[in-house]
């Protein structure tokens, strides 16, 4: 996959250098799809602070491309600061988790929430049922858990049925809570979000569980202790 993305990438360029100027994103779309056959493209947006167009292919990279189309840059977008860089890139992906309506996750709402965290999660994956154990303390801390579904093994697996018979259940938090501690969950079946929030979670760059997306942007792999959690979020 990353060499057929490379020899696309390498024909992409040349494309790019004999084109003319791109009147606007629907040339852009074009060209992309003439030299990378196959790929994807999930977005196309203006990036008005570095006057380039953001271009984002499914499980693909992400491109910056000049508006008159001639020159791109592969890789993510940096914003410097006076003392750090900013990934905007990372942000912008982010984003799009917030864009998820909560009636779509399953929360567990802190009563004074201060933040959240949008978790992507696997009901059989041993350090979630570990995050899950902290879910009190981090809702005494302010931070609202916000869980997603991230079956690791995929679509139609065991973890991914369960998870939708979560979803679809009467009290799903309470089925969650279930599911992680090891126990059964009755099977139901529902329109659901499930196979969705799993493919947002390879757009955004999960790659096991849990992944953490705090409500500063800010992505963070991995089981990470509660009161880390709530210093990160500035709490």
């Amino acid at each position: 996959m990353k060499i057929r993305y490379i020899l696309g990438l390498l024909s992409l360029s040349l494309t790019f250098l004999v084109q003319p100027v791109f009147a606007d994103q629907e040339d852009i779309e074009k060209a992309l799809q003439k030299a990378i056959p196959g790929a994807k493209i999930t977005s196309i947006a203006e990036h008005d602070a570095a006057g380039l167009y953001v271009v984002s292919i499914e499980n693909g990279p992400t491109l910056h491309v000049t508006k008159d189309g001639k020159y791109f840059v592969l890789g993510d977008l940096y914003r410097v600061e006076s003392t750090s860089l900013v990934n905007e890139t990372e942000i912008a992906k982010m984003a799009k988790v917030e864009t998820v309506p909560e009636d779509q996750m399953i929360v567990f709402k802190a009563e004074d929430e201060k933040a959240h965290i949008t978790v992507f999660t696997d009901v059989d994956c041993g350090y979630c049922r570990m995050l899950h154990r902290e879910i009190d303390q981090l809702n005494e801390l302010g931070i609202t858990v916000r869980y997603m579904a991230y079956p690791r093994a995929g679509v139609g697996s065991p973890a991914y049925n369960t998870m939708v018979s979560i979803w679809c259940s009467d009290d799903p938090k309470y089925w969650m809570t279930q599911a992680k501690k090891g126990e059964e969950v009755p099977q139901n079946k529902c329109k659901n979000p499930v196979a969705d929030q799993f493919k947002l979670g390879n757009t955004v760059g999960v790659r096991g569980t849990p992944s953490i997306v705090l409500s500063n942007g800010k992505f963070m792999p991995g089981y990470i202790e509660a009161n880390r959690l709530a210093a990160e979020l500035g709490l």
